[in-house]
């Protein structure tokens, strides 16, 4: 590139710029060709990467944070590992065949070093609760109410829930994922069960106050008793204490005490067996 010179009449070639040439370059390469090609990949909190190569699954699983990729071979599918809900439900008969219906709910996450397996043999994560956690929590709770009665399921929910839990542990390892936690949101039994549990614990019930009752009223017969014998003692000591001259001494006292309140006058009628006298006539 030139320019002509007025003074001089001399045409000038202009210096060149490399340095701003390939500042273009990379500009434009920044701006529209990298987010084209797009190499890198960022891997979210609370997620695993899954590399697969031209549809093939890897086995490296990619941590939070930045990688990078082949472009066009490789695709990064972010997996997350957190904690996730799923309930199941499903009806079976305990062990003295008594119909329940059992719902379960648990908190489960994707082992994180395992979710290009999990990947691998699931395929659609997001069906992992239709697929995998509701058929095993329908068949860990139908092994397990097995083994109970149906009392034994409501007295002893927490040994129930551990046996489920347990169960359901065994089975989902197998497909990479970790159970948390398992709760037993409600058992649900015939009408004709709940009815036969609301009478024995109203017969229970009315055991329980028929026994407060009768312990009620021994204590107050006890009472009655020790009450009686203190008074009899207290009479007999009474009596013990009284004597001759102390009867004696009780009448000169009562005499004494009719004289001094005695006003000096006779009765003004006497009565007996001959007719009435008028003493002041």
């Amino acid at each position: 590139m030139a320019i002509f010179d007025n003074q001089s009449g001399i045409a000038r070639k202009l210096p060149s710029f490399p340095i701003v040439k390939w500042l273009i370059v990379a500009a434009i390469f920044f701006v529209v060709v990298l987010p084209l090609v797009n190499p890198l990949v960022v891997i979210q909190a609370g997620h695993r990467g899954v590399i697969t190569t031209f549809g093939k699954v890897t086995q490296e699983v990619l941590g939070e944070g930045l990688h990078i990729r082949i472009p066009f071979v490789q695709e990064v599918h972010q997996i997350s590992v957190q904690i996730q809900k799923g309930e199941g439900d499903g009806d079976s008969a305990s062990k003295d065949l008594q119909s329940v219906h059992t719902k379960v709910a648990i908190n489960f996450h994707l082992v994180a070093d395992r979710v290009a397996e999990t990947f691998q043999s699931v395929g659609n994560l997001s069906t992992v609760g239709d697929r995998i956690i509701v058929p095993a929590v329908q068949e860990a709770v139908k092994a397990t109410t097995a083994k109970y009665t149906a009392e034994e399921l409501i007295s002893k929910r927490a040994e129930v829930r551990d046996l489920i839990s347990s169960t359901l542990k065994e089975r989902m390892n197998r497909h990479g994922i970790a159970i948390d936690e398992v709760s037993i949101v409600n058992f649900a039994f015939s009408p004709s069960f709940n009815q036969a549990i609301e009478a024995k614990t109203t017969a229970e019930q009315l055991k329980l106050k028929a026994e407060r009752d009768l312990q009620r009223i021994e204590v107050e017969a006890k009472q009655k008793v020790a009450s009686a014998k203190a008074e009899a003692e207290s009479l007999s000591l009474q009596r013990a204490q009284v004597t001759p001259e102390m009867i004696r001494l009780r009448e000169v006292e009562n005499q004494s005490e009719a004289i001094k309140k005695w006003d000096g006058h006779l009765p003004n009628v006497t009565g007996g067996a001959i007719p009435f006298i008028n003493v002041t006539k």
